[in-house]
This record gives structure tokens, C-alpha cells and sequence, in this order.
């Protein structure tokens, strides 16, 4: 019998958590952007303990981004946080900096640790160097194709947590862009094109002059400015090769999406769970479960396998 995955997605609020574990999910992602990066909305920690009553109460998750740049002001606070974290019931932090490693060791030292560093979680080796330091999940890069989002999960005793809808942040995602700019410089003298920055009713987007119909968001919090995806990432037609090989949680992209969306969304990869994990076997894919999310989505903005079902070269 193949395990049930996890179905996480970030909440931007109570309201919001509310209508989303009615919708059917087993586990929400929040966090306050002094610690926690590209988060839809601000969760102190008093906030945090509500939400944690309100999820447990469902028998839902509650996972904490800890996982922001960590400068040395921003570190001296940390065991503070995490031991309130700890004492408010969370059920795991997310983290990329050694620091909050350590500060969960000695604050709390039964808190899960899920590692992601997203840029470079894209190996098993990788995974068990962090597994070994006290990490119970890798968070996969989601530049990795099926085959090796398979073997690393066939090569570490960590949990593997995927993200299979949604926007997805433009880290190096196989581009070679110096290369390109280059040798667009070379081109009979040309020049390169600047951005192209406009708003609409989302907010900022980033136009190449060369793709005026690719919109690319701009979202901006403490830890910077993140250019994400022209996209968005949805892998409900294939989700049953993804729980073939066992992954253990299947993260939905919340950001920069109506609630409405984000629900539809949840309703649809719940029934593709459920239905498959009450008869592996026989299960079929129903259009239905698209269709729902087609009739939601921007029509500006396609929807894509991302990278799973690419070839990657080295």
C-alpha cells in the first residue's frame, strides 16, 4: 500500500487557514518575515499558537518558514523564537541556515526540521548530510526532473517534500544567463533589452522585450525581490507517478493567488489523493480535477509540468 502524501499550502492568515483545511489540507505553511521568506501573510507568534489550535483541532499541520537570510542581529533572536515556536505546538520549521540548526538543538530539540535551501537541495547526498545533522525532510529544488526527484527519494531515509502546483521562484532553473547576455552583446552590435516593469491588478511583473506576452511576478518582502515564474507549475494529471514512488508531501504554491483559487486547488489534488490511495490500482484520472482548476486559472498565465518531465543536462 503506498503512503498517503502530505497536501501542504501556505495561508496568509486565519480566515484563510480556515477555509483551506475545509478544503482539504493536511498541513499549512505561515511564518513572519523577519525569519521566514515569501510568506502570503504575517503570522507573530501569538498569531502562530491560534493557528496551531485551530489546524490541531483538525488534525492538521502546522509547519513555521524559518528559512530567511540570517544576518547577526537576526540570529541573536532566534532561540527565543524557536523555543516560542516550540512552546506554541508547532509541528516543524522550515530552515536553510545552520544557525536555526542549532537553535532548535538546543531549544527544541524534538521540533522537525525540514531542510530547504531550494537552490541546492537537488541531490541525496545532499539530503543525507542534513539528515544526519537532524533534518527529518528534504525540501526538493524544483529544477529536478521525475527521474531525479525518483532517485533521491530512493537514496535517503528523509522524508521528501515536492511542490507539484503552482508559481515557482526563477533561482538558476537551468538558465545560463551570462552566457546569453553575451552573446546577444555579440550579435551584430546589438544591445540588450531592458526590463520592462509595469503593474497590473496582482502587482509588479517583469516583461523581456523579447517576450512581451510572458508576464513574469515580482514579489517583494524582507528578504528581498523575488522574480517568480511566467507559469504555473501543475502536476495533477501525473500526480499518481509521484505516489508511486511514495513522496511524502505534495506542496501547493499559494502566493500571489486568490483564496478562491487556492481552494479550488485543494479540493481538486485531494480528490487525485484520495481516490488513488483508496485503490491503487484501479485508479483513473478525472478530468473533472483539471477542469476545475482550468476554470480558476488566468488565462495569461499557462500551466506547465515544469521541469519534472524535462531532460537536464550538466
Amino acid at each position: 500500500m503506498a503512503t498517503k502524501p502530505e497536501l501542504l499550502i501556505d495561508a496568509g492568515s486565519l480566515a484563510d487557514m480556515e477555509r483551506l483545511i475545509a478544503a482539504g489540507a493536511d498541513a499549512i505553511l505561515i511564518g513572519e518575515s523577519r525569519y521566514g521568506m515569501r510568506l502570503p501573510g504575517e503570522f507573530n507568534l501569538e498569531m502562530i499558537g491560534e493557528a496551531v489550535k485551530l489546524a490541531h483541532a483538525h488534525n492538521v499541520s502546522v509547519y513555521v518558514a524559518v528559512n530567511n537570510l540570517m544576518d547577526n542581529d537576526t540570529v541573536d533572536t532566534l532561540p527565543a523564537y524557536v523555543k516560542g515556536l516550540n512552546e506554541a505546538g508547532v509541528d516543524g520549521v522550515v530552515f536553510g541556515d545552520p544557525a536555526v540548526l542549532m537553535a532548535a538543538r538546543a531549544e527544541a530539540p524534538g521540533m522537525k526540521l525540514h531542510w530547504n535551501a531550494e537552490m541546492t537541495s537537488t541531490n541525496y547526498s545532499t539530503a543525507n548530510y542534513w539528515g544526519r545533522r537532524g533534518a527529518t525532510r528534504f525540501v526538493l529544488a524544483r529544477e529536478l526532473n521525475m527521474d531525479q526527484v525518483i532517485d533521491i527519494k530512493n537514496n535517503t531515509e528523509l522524508e521528501v517534500q515536492v511542490q507539484v502546483h503552482g508559481l515557482t521562484n526563477i533561482y538558476h532553473s537551468k538558465r545560463p544567463l551570462v552566457q546569453n547576455y553575451f552573446e546577444h552583446q555579440a550579435k551584430s552590435g546589438e544591445t540588450v533589452s531592458q526590463p520592462v516593469y509595469g503593474k497590473r491588478e496582482e502587482g509588479l511583473y517583469l516583461v523581456e522585450a523579447e517576450r512581451p506576452g510572458e508576464r513574469f511576478p515580482i514579489y517583494e518582502d524582507a528578504g528581498g525581490t523575488h522574480i517568480m515564474s511566467s507559469d504555473d507549475l501543475c502536476m495533477i494529471e501525473n500526480l499518481h507517478e509521484l505516489m508511486e514512488v511514495n513522496i511524502d508531501s505534495f506542496r501547493i504554491e499559494g502566493l500571489l493567488k486568490s483564496i478562491e483559487y487556492n481552494e479550488t486547488v485543494v479540493r481538486a489534488y485531494r480528490a487525485a489523493i484520495d481516490a488513488y490511495c483508496a485503490d491503487p490500482e484501479g485508479y483513473a484520472f478525472n478530468e473533472d480535477w483539471l477542469d476545475a482548476i482550468k476554470n480558476v486559472q488566468d488565462p495569461s498565465r499557462e500551466l506547465s509540468y515544469g521541469f519534472f518531465y524535462k531532460e537536464q543536462v550538466y
